[in-house]
């Protein structure tokens, strides 16, 4: 995998300049973050190997706020990759989330940041995995990168191609409900990505703590692009 070095300066030098990701004013506020790693005592009394009783735990406090919106932390070490066998794949379970999750209702469309083309796409449908995932191709400042969106429906991958231009702020998936989206609360999955190699619609999105420096280089902080305060 070839790093794209520069690429974080790139995106701080563009700050401020991309569309949202979702149709919600995220800068102002008023959303809900939530805290998925072990310090979170109320993760031991919700069963997060239930997706509908998962599901309602987070809805719940994300109704509290003043946006329907909930977020999922970048660099995170997590307790939830537990009810599948896909983290359980090496000797070391992988758990370092490489992306920002936005937990938005099923349906909610997902909008293109940066002009773009479509990479590849790909519906990931074991327990666990991203469900429907797009990848985008970008270039900016000089800088080639990508960015990947999981856990859509699965009518986001009809009528797309590989090569396919998408436009700032443009419309070109949604969120999926959980029994497509890999079996997850409904939320996007979005991760930016210097260098997929040769991944095709698929790429990790949770790296194992002994390659975390690796992958998080590799992965830079997805609020670069989306901008929410207090991350």
């Amino acid at each position: 995998m070839r790093l794209v070095t520069d690429l974080p300066r790139v995106l701080e030098r563009h700050r401020g300049e991309f569309a949202s990701v979702i149709p919600f004013e995220l800068e102002s506020g008023g959303f809900t973050v939530f805290d998925f790693t072990v310090s979170n005592r109320d993760l031991e009394q919700v069963g997060i190997n239930d997706v509908a009783e998962f599901t309602e735990y987070l809805f719940e406090k994300i109704v509290a706020g003043d946006l329907p919106v909930g977020i999922g932390r970048y660099d995170e070490d997590r307790v939830l990759y537990r009810h599948s066998p896909l983290f359980d794949e090496s000797a070391e379970r992988r758990s370092i989330h490489l992306g920002i999750d936005l937990f938005v209702t099923g349906g909610t469309p997902i909008h293109a940041p940066l002009e773009g083309v479509i990479h590849s796409f790909a519906d990931n449908a074991r327990l666990g995995d991203y469900g429907p995932t797009i990848i985008l191709t970008h270039t900016l400042g000089g800088a080639r990168f990508h960015t990947l969106y999981g856990h859509l429906s699965r009518s986001s991958l009809d009528e797309i191609s590989p090569g396919q231009r998408v436009l700032p702020g443009e419309p070109f998936a949604e969120v999926g409900e959980h029994h497509e989206n890999g079996g997850w609360p409904p939320h996007l999955h979005f991760q930016i990505i210097g260098d997929v190699g040769g991944f095709t619609g698929d790429f990790p999105g949770v790296a194992a703590p002994s390659e975390r420096e690796r992958f998080v280089e590799l992965c830079p902080d997805p609020n670069l692009i989306l901008g929410i305060p207090g991350l």
